[in-house]
């Protein structure tokens, strides 16, 4: 059983954190952009059913819900801690593989430490993630999830900041673009 212990406010009005008091993922996101893509997920599934949900985001212990614009949380918010506490099933965390390195492979690896330690916290005390989808020969291809998903700042601002850290951190000619 899943407990929601607090709801927070992201930068994004259209979305809400809500945090839960054991894990909800064994690894990594889970990040639905829409009530297809949650189908075979019980808890991604029952949240879009719940009415005007645009997307979810799940990691580690907390569940973002974005809703539409049009909708307001009064209703939803009790709604949607209700289907997380009944419908959230905690897990244990995962030991990570081992896995043979490439040069970009080590590169990409390197990038996703930077990131956990500098960046994902932050994006995740606003009720969002980071996804990387490609790293080839200095071109970073990442995908926002949860509420930076659709935050205006996020394409922007922080894209901008990512770069910069990792430029500075690792490699002066990395470029980072969304998808």
């Amino acid at each position: 059983m899943v407990k929601v212990i607090e709801v927070q406010g992201t930068p994004n009005p259209d979305a809400l954190k809500f945090i839960t008091d054991n894990r909800l993922v064994e690894r990594g996101a889970l990040s639905f952009e829409n009530a297809d893509s949650a189908k075979t997920h019980a808890l991604g599934e029952a949240l879009f059913a719940a009415g005007p949900v645009a997307s979810v985001f799940i990691l580690d212990r907390f569940v973002t819900v974005t809703k539409r614009p049009d909708a307001d949380w009064e209703n939803l918010e009790p709604l949607l801690k209700s289907i997380i506490e009944t419908r959230g099933e905690p897990v244990k965390p995962a030991v990570p593989a081992p896995t043979g390195t490439t040069s970009n492979d080590e590169i990409r690896a390197r990038i996703e430490q930077i990131i956990d330690e500098n960046i994902r916290p932050a994006l995740a005390g606003d009720g969002g993630g980071l996804e990387i989808l490609d790293y080839q020969d200095g071109l970073l291809t990442v995908h926002y999830q949860g509420a930076c998903g659709s935050c205006p700042s996020a394409s922007a601002g922080t894209l901008f900041a990512i770069q910069n850290l990792l430029q500075r951190m690792l490699d002066p000619r990395i470029r980072v673009v969304t998808v």
